[in-house]
């Protein structure tokens, strides 16, 4: 930034595109190159970095940080790109307080990013999606339409999760089956795939390179060690099959 305005207890880089019907907080800092949807709010104290993109009637509560960059420790196995793109955010999406996105991550249309979730770098995000309060997304994550994750929910790095997936609270996902143990990990590091419309319970934890099959049912509180096939109910430690999930709980045929 080499250039400034004040607005009122404001900070707007004037190289900011700030369309009309904005409404900015006190204390609200925008950086350079960021551009500002029509009809957009944001809350006291949120710091928008340089070329974050808001789409029409986002809203941003206080003390959001938007577009951070990256800094792993220097002793972090991961590389990031020199060059990331801006964090761009569609229309309708809502970034709740103390929340943080990083830079390099895409957020879709009427999504809800909740009070103090964290979303790191290279994170694609669909449509309607809900992540919620204390949820954390590491880095490289794909999230697919219309998924919801519940509360305190831990979504490791190089997870998928596809459309129409229900994540309970406190899910833990897991992507190194050496915890950081050899060199062996990296060839073989991975997190879930998570297949449409499946639906995992409160307290589960998923294993590295597990695959969830489509419409699948993990019950609260298991631990998946073997891949789930697809509309399956499997519950336990280790996690077992128990019966097929009923086609009237597929999520293609809810709502019609």
């Amino acid at each position: 930034m080499t250039s400034e305005s004040t607005r009122g207890f404001q900070w707007v880089d004037p190289s900011a595109v700030i369309r009309e019907g904005c409404e900015l907080g006190y204390g609200v800092v925008i950086e350079a190159g960021a551009r500002l949807g029509p009809g957009c709010s944001v809350g006291h104290h949120a710091v928008i970095h340089a070329g974050v993109q808001l789409g029409t009637g986002c809203r941003v509560e206080d003390h959001a940080v938007l577009g951070r960059q990256p800094r792993p420790a220097p002793t972090s196995t991961v590389k990031v790109p020199k060059a990331l793109p801006a964090l761009v955010i569609g229309d309708e999406t809502s970034i709740g307080s103390g929340a943080v996105v990083y830079t390099g991550t895409s957020i879709g249309d009427q999504c809800l990013i909740g009070d103090l979730a964290f979303v790191r770098e290279q994170v694609q995000i669909g449509d309607r999606v809900i992540v919620g309060t204390h949820v954390t997304v590491e880095n490289a994550v794909s999230i697919g339409d219309s998924v919801k994750i519940q509360t305190g929910a831990y979504i490791t790095a190089w997870t998928t999760i596809e459309a129409n997936c229900f994540i309970a609270p406190c899910v833990v996902t897991t992507n190194d089956n050496y915890m950081g143990r050899t060199e062996r990990r990296f060839a073989e590091r991975g997190g879930a795939i998570i297949r449409r419309g499946a639906r995992v319970g409160a307290n589960v934890t998923l294993l590295p390179n597990i695959e969830v099959g489509a419409e699948a049912f993990v019950a609260a509180g298991s631990v998946v060690s073997r891949p789930v096939p697809p509309a399956t109910l499997v519950m336990g430690s280790p996690a077992k099959q128990r019966r097929a999930v009923p086609e009237d709980e597929f999520a293609e045929g809810q709502g019609k």
